[in-house]
């Protein structure tokens, strides 16, 4: 998928043109999956597929060169079987299956299906929603209750210090994840907190260590199943590593040129970690 995508509420008044859609069956995501290309179904209507849906969204549009393809997302139900030569894979699946920006927009897809899936009716007195027509946003025509698509803010940080070697940085196993796979720590941001003490807490509470010079780095949706992930760097300034054992399995400082195996290159941690190899390899 080429272009840019412009976010938008207003679908067009017709569905003859050939369209991106993103239909899910619960978090997999309906893609074409013969001779070894995976796609997104770029077709006028889902009926093409023989399929019904049970919603559907309209995300916006993108643009390559003055052609314009619009994009929706949709949901069927659990039991639906796949066309032939076609498949419902897991996002996680396509990593590096398709494109960023397929990659992307999946993900947008997906968190905005969810939320109109799961915000039908009223959270404060139960009467069904409508959506407003100028903004992404439900809105109660009872009491008056809004609904935003529900976005989770959480802190990732890459944590170094020098050393007689040289500048070594800190990565982590999280109990959740797979056997081998070490990345920098990360946590979802509590209310009341800033990010600067979010980030702070999580180093304390998982490693037991003091960070100082805390800066930005740069941010990524990650849409498991709605996080932001704001991403930090920062200084070691005191403390020995104590493991919160629940959370995490191991940890320990790495050198640039001896790193442990790390997360896929679509992540942020990933962009993280190999910013920290490029930035010290005069020193491997």
């Amino acid at each position: 998928m080429k272009g840019i995508f412009t976010p938008a509420l207003k679908a067009p008044t017709t569905n003859d043109e050939q369209a991106y859609w993103f239909i899910f069956n619960k978090f997999r995501l309906l893609v074409h999956s013969d001779k070894s290309v995976i796609r997104v179904p770029l077709i006028s209507n889902p009926d093409q597929l023989n399929m019904t849906l049970l919603r559907s969204q309209y995300l916006g549009y993108v643009e390559d060169e003055g052609l314009r393809i619009h994009c929706y997302s949709g949901e069927v139900t659990e039991e639906t079987v796949p066309p032939s030569s076609m498949d419902f894979l897991g996002l996680r699946q396509l990593f590096s299956e398709v494109d960023d920006d397929t990659l992307a927009l999946a993900g947008r897809a997906v968190q905005i299906k969810e939320w109109d899936k799961t915000h039908q009716y009223c959270g404060q007195c139960g009467s069904k929603v409508l959506q407003v027509a100028y903004e992404r946003v439900k809105k109660c025509p009872q009491c008056g209750h809004t609904t935003y698509p529900r976005i989770s803010p959480a802190v990732i940080v890459r944590i170094e210090r020098p050393s007689a070697a040289g500048t070594e940085i800190l990565l982590a196993r999280n109990q959740r994840h797979p056997a081998g796979i070490f990345s920098v720590l990360a946590g979802f941001v509590e209310p009341g907190e800033t990010l600067e003490e979010c980030i702070r807490r999580e180093i304390r509470e998982e490693v037991g260590i003091e960070i100082k010079d805390i800066r930005y780095f740069g941010s990524q949706p990650w849409p498991f199943p709605n996080s932001l992930m704001i991403a930090f760097t920062a200084e070691y300034a005191s403390g020995a590593i104590r493991l919160e054992e629940d959370e995490i399995a191991e940890a320990g400082w790495y050198k640039a040129d001896d790193l442990p195996n790390v997360p896929p290159r679509v992540s942020i941690a990933r962009r993280m970690i190999d910013a920290f190899v490029e930035e010290n390899s005069q020193s491997i």
